[in-house]
């Protein structure tokens, strides 16, 4: 019987250096910190600390299943205990994300981002986990479609017979918080239809349809409707699994050759094209931003990262390639154009869209100065 490991992926927003710009070395050594006890005491296998922009990235590889409430109160620590310091050093945004003050068993609904999944081991198990900043929970939906449902992008949905019965596709309504289970090829206009919505339709979960293997989970935490405000856009994180019938490392990347228009950026009020970098340029400057998006790969390995004789994780920074240097530069010519344009939209997000922003509170304020036409 195949091993069952689970990957969680976990991030929050416990307090960034010089505005919402990045995550300081204190706060990624208590993560360390933190982890590094937990794999002591064997409560994780292995683990991976890094940063996109000001959120800190918790990659946690275990054997106690999704949803699991010890790895989620071991999260919950380790943010509390970063914000803490966060507050010490009055570091901006310390705590941002932290959104109730009790751990009731569970870490979703509090605020973190939350992407896991166990899976069976398979001989060779590639995972790629992607983390964003400065966008929301539907920024995944467009290179999801192109991974897992357009041939043009994907050449093993025409050529791998192990991939001909497609793949099933879990979408979440945001706002009425439901969810539908779409299968390609078959609705791939009933999916489109949808998901093209990414303010709203969020793809969560996605399975090989012959067998249900899982291929796909993804955060889709909407921070503004767990606040009844704005706190600071979703920022989301996922994990896709590759190969072996299912699209290849490179087909999960290629996507992101090209920059795409998400909704985030200032305030979480604009459209900003996604840029995809290597982690040392995982940090958001100019207009806080450009929205940047991490890939890391790593190899499941009997219950662990695979690692190197000492004990270090291997671990690999896809857009780190210059490959994708086509792509950073497309996203700042389109930057610059958007910015050009100040805030009228569709620079702007619809006034649907700022709904939990400052914005309302302006019109409140001008409302008594409306007259009839």
């Amino acid at each position: 019987m195949a091993r069952k490991t689970t990957i969680s992926i976990i991030k929050c927003d416990v307090g960034s250096l010089a505005g919402h710009h990045v995550v300081p070395k204190p706060l990624l050594d208590i993560g360390e910190k933190r982890l590094s006890e937990a794999k002591e005491t064997g409560l994780i296998n292995s683990y991976y600390v890094f940063n996109v922009g000001d959120d800190l990235q918790l990659l946690m590889v275990h054997d106690r299943g999704e949803s699991n409430p010890e790895i989620h109160q071991l999260a919950w620590n380790t943010f509390q205990e970063a914000a803490n310091k966060a507050l010490q050093l009055k570091l901006y945004g310390a705590g941002q994300d932290l959104l109730k003050n009790a751990f009731s068993g569970t870490i979703r609904g509090l605020g973190p981002g939350v992407a896991e999944m166990e899976i069976e081991e398979r001989k060779s198990d590639p995972i790629v986990v992607f983390a964003a900043d400065k966008t929301s929970a539907g920024s995944f939906n467009l290179p999801l479609f192109r991974i897992f449902a357009d041939p043009m992008n994907t050449a093993g949905l025409v050529i791998d017979p192990n991939m001909a019965g497609g793949f099933k596709f879990e979408v979440v309504d945001a706002q009425e918080g439901k969810k539908v289970v779409l299968k390609c090829p078959e609705e791939i206009y009933e999916l489109v239809a949808l998901i093209g919505t990414v303010e709203r339709y969020i793809v969560s979960r996605i399975w090989r349809a012959r067998d249900n293997l899982i291929c796909v989970s993804g955060s889709v935490t909407k921070l503004s409707l767990i606040a009844g405000k704005y706190v600071g856009k979703d920022d989301p994180v996922m994990i896709v699994r590759a190969q072996h019938g299912l699209p290849a490392v490179g087909e999960i990347l290629a996507p992101f050759m090209h920059s795409y228009l998400v909704a985030g950026w200032m305030r979480g009020s604009h459209w900003g094209p996604i840029m995809p970098v290597g982690l040392k340029d995982a940090r958001c400057t100019l207009f806080d931003g450009p929205p940047r998006l991490v890939a890391l790969g790593f190899q499941v390995s009997d219950g662990k990262i695979a690692s190197d004789d000492e004990g270090n994780p291997l671990i690999a920074d896809f857009f780190a390639d210059p490959a994708f240097e086509p792509a950073r530069r497309e996203a700042l010519k389109l930057a610059i154009m958007l910015r050009r344009m100040g805030e009228f939209e569709p620079a702007r997000l619809s006034v649907e869209s700022m709904e939990y922003t400052t914005l309302p509170q302006v019109i409140e304020k001008l409302k008594e100065r409306f007259t009839p036409i």
